[in-house]
């Protein structure tokens, strides 16, 4: 009995409901990522960043943008948020403004887990970097 019990758990046991779904992915244009990929029912954004502006509410403001339209591309909204990440240049001088942004624009039902750290941006002129993930249905 010991041993056919043993011959049983060496054998890989797969679910006859698990599938291997596909990947999609969005914004390919830049050589080293994607804007957004869906697996399994959940959209993952890369970090966005604007440039565009000098402060940090209207950069988080043109982020939040390209954060929804991302979202949108993908067949979901930030009702579906499971996580954000926000990295900030200087969080002392910036954490208040930024996150009056983010309070404006997210769904106060549908919060995501979230982590606001200060970071070294990749550039001078960036202030916030923001990224999500969502579930897609």
């Amino acid at each position: 009995m010991l041993q056919s019990f043993a011959s049983k758990i060496t054998k890989p046991v797969l679910s006859k409901s698990f599938q291997c779904r596909r990947i999609s992915r969005f914004g390919v244009e830049n050589p080293n990522m994607s804007q957004a990929v869906v697996h399994n029912g959940i959209v993952y954004i890369s970090g966005q960043v604007d440039n565009t502006s000098a402060d940090v509410k209207a950069q988080t403001e043109n982020v939040l943008k390209k954060v929804d339209a991302l979202l949108e591309e993908a067949g979901t909204d930030k009702t579906k948020l499971l996580t954000a990440s926000i990295w900030l240049k200087d969080i002392g001088r910036d954490f208040q403004d930024m996150n009056s942004v983010w309070y404006n624009w997210l769904d106060a039902s549908n919060k995501p887990v979230r982590a606001t750290v200060e970071a070294n941006m990749a550039s001078p002129s960036l202030l916030v970097e923001i990224q999500v993930s969502a579930a897609v249905e």
